[in-house]
């Protein structure tokens, strides 16, 4: 059995071990050595790597006994190596974890809520819970968790004999057997097999970057730590760029976001009277029964489709209408009554390399190459 120093002692980041065995894998080398500080990846932690000699350790493994480190390159059994740990990804997980620990614990006391789910990504840490939970609930639980993150008190870690085990409430997800370690950190204790930091206050800050309902409760995305500082001051600067924008100060966004929605649907109204408006010009001119081509400078693509049913409509007769936008040239495409524009839909598309399709009756799409007079002289001969 391996030694596992990364228990007894989680900021250890040299240290020295005798190389047990080594053999080739097909990710590298697998090493196994006779004591290692690099934690194996399990319980949503995910592996320490670093470097074991000259030698780059890839990824840690354990089978519950031997730990196997994955490295670059082979390692002469019976050597001694030293063991050099990626300090900063090993602060990262602790300051993840033990942050961890004080939310779903926190949850757990106020709501009753399972932690379900663990996982340390990136750029957040997933966590699922077992009940849904309300967006005031969170908060509460997450200005709980850093009262305790600041009242910085110890993390104790510890492995209890099987009498004070049985005598102890802890949350675990899964029934366990023989020796726990449990984990006590800001008033929640938990059966844990990862690394901790010292004391709550390393954590820094715990923040709840986003909620949303999963299975039968909630799926969290939380940082801690220096992810968390990164989360709120990037969050901070998007909001005072979207402030100057908007030419209000951060605090006050969520009320002129509101305005300028209600501005815009009041400018989407006008805009839409106005292409009507367009669109019935452009009908009153058209000739009944002749196909026609309508070159409608600054109508978007809900303008250009007024424009070609109002033509059709008046002329009973096809009808393209023709802007800029898109990859080059928007388009709109309406059929005669009992028409069919597809064909000339894809013939257009296939001239000036354009993208669109519809329906038999209307169609429509943008084209990248050509211009006003190439698509006019095209169309005579194929609407």
């Amino acid at each position: 059995m391996t030694e596992k120093l990364y228990e007894t002692d989680s900021y250890l980041q040299r240290f020295t071990a005798t190389v047990l065995d080594c053999r080739e894998s097909k990710d590298g080398w697998a090493v196994v050595l006779d004591r290692t500080a690099f934690f194996p990846e399990g319980g949503g932690q995910p592996c320490d790597t670093g470097r074991l000699g000259d030698a780059r350790v890839l990824a840690v493994h354990t089978d519950g006994e031997t730990i196997t480190h994955t490295t670059d390159a082979p390692l002469p059994v019976g050597a001694a190596v030293e063991g050099i740990l990626d300090w900063a990804a090993r602060l990262d997980a602790m300051q993840q974890h033990t942050g961890e620990h004080i939310l779903s614990g926190t949850l757990h006391r106020l709501y009753g809520a399972e932690n379900v789910g663990f996982h340390i990504g990136s750029p957040y840490v997933r966590m699922d819970t077992s009940i849904p939970l309300t967006a005031e609930q969170l908060a509460a639980a997450e200005a709980q968790a850093n009262a305790a993150v600041r009242a910085d008190t110890p993390v104790h870690c510890y492995v209890p004999d099987a009498a004070t085990l049985a005598a102890t409430e802890y949350r675990s997800k899964k029934e366990l057997e023989g020796p726990v370690r449990l984990v006590e950190a800001g008033g929640d204790r938990c059966a844990c097999c990862g690394t901790h930091l010292a004391r709550t206050g390393e954590v820094g800050l715990i923040k709840i970057i986003s909620a949303q309902h999963y299975k039968v409760g909630m799926r969290l995305a939380v940082a801690c730590g220096q992810r968390a500082y990164d989360a709120v001051a990037a969050g901070w600067a998007d909001a005072e760029s979207a402030g100057r924008l908007l030419s209000v100060p951060v605090g006050s966004l969520t009320g002129a976001a509101g305005r300028l929605r209600e501005a815009e649907a009041k400018l989407k109204q006008r805009l839409a009277a106005l292409q009507n408006a367009l669109a019935t010009a452009c009908a009153a001119g058209a000739e009944p029964g002749k196909p026609c081509t309508v070159w409608a400078e600054g109508a978007d693509g809900d303008g250009l489709r007024r424009i070609a049913m109002a033509v059709t409509a008046q002329t009973g007769a096809p009808c393209c209408a023709l802007a800029p936008g898109g990859q080059g040239l928007a388009y709109a495409l309406a059929a005669a009554p009992g028409g069919d524009v597809r064909a000339a839909c894809q013939a257009l598309n296939a001239a000036f390399a354009g993208r669109g399709g519809g329906k038999p009756a209307f169609c429509q799409g943008s084209l990248a190459e050509g211009d006003e007079g190439q698509v006019r002289a095209f169309l005579t001969h194929n609407l």
